[in-house]
């Protein structure tokens, strides 16, 4: 059964399938499609996907995804305000509600010690420092509401709380068990103006 197709076509959906919520079939569906392309365009394909990391690399200071060298989320923004994000994806949500204009900064990961991602591993050293010296006064947690985004939000205020530091998170419109990429512009935007103090 596991050689039904071709060694080159079972590489690439093997490949395929690494991508989010993307199954066996999908991943079939994927390859015989990516066949029927013209040669010039899987070409584009493959160079891009060479020179993606290179050409799109985070941001040293933030974490987010830096356009030809230059970061948009550091330049000319409000440095009391402080949103830590567990993904770079989820800064591009929040700019488009248009109620944040302070930093943000991408942590590691969130805390899932099944899978072997622990609280030694979250950088705390780097948020601190980032807080000292922007004097932030306002720090807002903006993870999906997952029970790894809970563990990792109470964790973080354990260990960040200090005075004159407020500590916020979003949650006034969204749903238990959601991730910030599916929500919709306008529940966004009510639940980052509705943050509440954690």
């Amino acid at each position: 059964m596991a050689h039904r197709f071709p060694e080159e076509l079972l590489k690439l959906i093997g490949l395929l399938k690494k991508w989010p919520g993307v199954g066996t079939r999908t991943a079939e569906r994927f390859a015989f499609e990516l066949l029927s392309w013209e040669s010039s365009d899987l070409h584009a394909l493959g160079h891009s996907l060479l020179s993606l990391k290179e050409k799109v690399p985070p941001c040293p200071t933030c974490g987010c995804l830096a356009d030809q060298g230059k970061c948009r989320f550091c330049a000319n923004r409000d440095t009391t305000q402080l949103c830590l994000l567990a993904s770079a994806r989820d800064a591009y949500s929040i700019e488009e509600t248009g109620q944040y204009r302070g930093l943000y900064h991408v942590i590691e990961h969130l805390l899932s010690p099944l899978d072997g991602r622990h609280a030694n591993t979250l950088r705390l050293d780097r948020i601190e420092k980032r807080i000292e010296e922007n004097n932030v006064r306002e720090l807002i947690i903006a993870f999906d509401s997952t029970l790894e985004g809970d563990t990792t939000a109470l964790y973080l205020k354990n260990h960040l709380t200090r005075p004159n530091l407020s500590i916020s998170r979003l949650a006034f419109g969204l749903p238990v068990g959601s991730s910030l990429e599916h929500i919709d512009g306008g529940t966004l935007a009510r639940s980052f103006a509705g943050r509440q103090t954690i």
